[in-house]
């Protein structure tokens, strides 16, 4: 079977035809641009569509005879939509920082443990989808006046392209307002508490399931034959979790400017510094710990701090460093130590931001990149603590996938303690997409 396979991250579209895990022929690229606008996030949608369309049309003939297409998506991406299935709102991305207050409040009046119980995460503001809902509710309630579905990315690229109402359990599980820990279904109990109409939320069905079929009018805008099904689609990292063959206790780690651990599960473990979702395919779940500025920080150093070496001279630096034992307050470091939550924290409902702390007039910026490094290898080791604490076997053979699954990875990885092996599966995200066996809908 080919399969098109589209993957759709933070600025870029990605799309290949797959065949039996392989891509056949070349990726194709086309961008889009992420708005950053203080605490808010957002992308175009049309500006996305387009990107779509690029994508799907650079990879011309092949396109057209493909058997069916399948969705990799970031998540969350809220969006809502009229009647018509055009957007009345920018897609909000899982960055997104704005709902911060209500996020409070809602875990305030619903209570930690009670949201946990129900849906398995707490209300992280951007991160969990409802409430960005709440924020427009509250603050924008003209703009939702003509909703008539909202979903995430999935949702949003099927209501264009098969006209469908549908979202996989992967994504319905960062909405907020999914009962992931048993995957039984939207929670009467959580929409009410939000004030969220049960009427304007997609289907939930599993992410290899045929949502829909393209339409014409889809078919002359993107270039795909009228009447291919499209599967349902799931979270990217659920797609990476696919091609390693989604075994319990397999970890994934997709490195990049978002350092993303997920651990595959057999049942749902809430933890409230976890993110906890369904895998997107049968019963099973993925555990999710999530350095939200890891790359990033890199960039933000190499741009803000040192922006006149160049490219490589800075990335040479940053690798001799890693393989230092770096330590407070020794001469690498000095007493210099770095928050690393430039992107905020995930899985706080209270968002935490980047700082040093330590700074001296005798502080060098080389101190500085490597507090940096220090805080970042520090994190990265502690997650495996807390997955230690579900009771889920590890598997100790990890698959590294994203940008800098070379390098970066090896940096973060350098303080895992006990023996452990990597293996590197490029364009995992996407691949993974080709292990999904197309199933009728229900």
């Amino acid at each position: 079977m080919n399969l098109l396979g589209l993957d759709i991250g933070s600025s870029s579209v990605k799309a290949a035809v797959l065949r039996d895990g392989k891509v056949q022929g070349e990726i194709v690229h086309a961008r889009f641009q992420t708005r950053h606008s203080g605490v808010r996030v957002e992308v175009d949608p049309r500006s996305l569509l387009k990107a779509v369309s690029d994508a799907i049309q650079q990879s011309e003939k092949a396109a057209r005879s493909v058997d069916a297409v399948a969705l990799s998506v970031m998540s969350p991406a809220w969006v809502a939509m009229d009647a018509k299935g055009k957007p009345i709102t920018p897609i909000v991305t899982h960055q997104d920082r704005r709902s911060a207050e209500l996020a409070i409040e809602l875990e305030r009046r619903i209570g930690k443990a009670r949201f946990l119980r129900l849906c398995g995460n707490r209300p992280i503001p951007g991160g969990i989808s409802v409430t960005t809902w709440a924020w427009y509710l509250q603050n924008e309630p003209g703009a939702l006046r003509g909703a008539d579905l909202v979903g995430h990315l999935n949702t949003f690229l099927h209501r264009q392209i098969t006209g469908a109402r549908v979202i996989d359990p992967s994504n319905a599980s960062f909405t907020g307002l999914y009962s992931t820990n048993d995957q039984s279904g939207w929670s009467d109990e959580l929409c009410e508490a939000v004030g969220v109409s049960r009427k304007l939320l997609p289907d939930v069905i599993e992410a290899n399931r045929i949502g829909g079929v393209v339409t014409r009018a889809a078919a002359a805008r993107f270039g795909i034959t009228a009447g291919t099904p499209v599967l349902a689609g799931l979270v990217d990292t659920s797609s990476a979790m696919l091609l390693s063959g989604a075994a319990i206790g397999q970890l994934a780690n997709n490195c990049g400017s978002t350092d993303v651990l997920g651990l595959c599960t057999n049942r749902a473990v809430p933890h409230e510094r976890l993110l906890t979702r369904a895998l997107g395919v049968g019963q099973k779940w993925m555990s999710v710990s999530t350095l939200a500025a890891a790359g990033s920080s890199f960039e933000w150093m190499k741009n803000q701090i040192f922006p006149d070496w160049s490219k490589d001279k800075f990335w040479k630096f940053v690798t001799r460093l890693g393989r230092l034992e770096l330590k407070p307050n020794d001469s690498s470091t000095g007493t210099v130590q770095f928050e690393p939550y430039l992107a905020g924290e995930r899985t706080n409902v209270e968002q935490r931001q980047g700082a040093f702390r330590g700074l001296t007039l005798s502080t060098t910026r080389e101190q500085m990149l490597a507090a940096v490094i220090q805080s970042l290898v520090e994190a990265s080791a502690a997650r495996l603590e807390l997955f230690q604490a579900l009771r889920i076997p590890m598997r100790r053979r990890v698959m590294l996938t994203g940008g800098s699954a070379d390098g970066l990875a090896a940096l973060l990885h350098r303080e895992w303690k006990g023996k452990w092996t990597f293996y590197v599966e490029e364009e995992a995200t996407l691949r993974g997409l080709a292990k999904l066996d197309p199933k009728p809908r229900d």
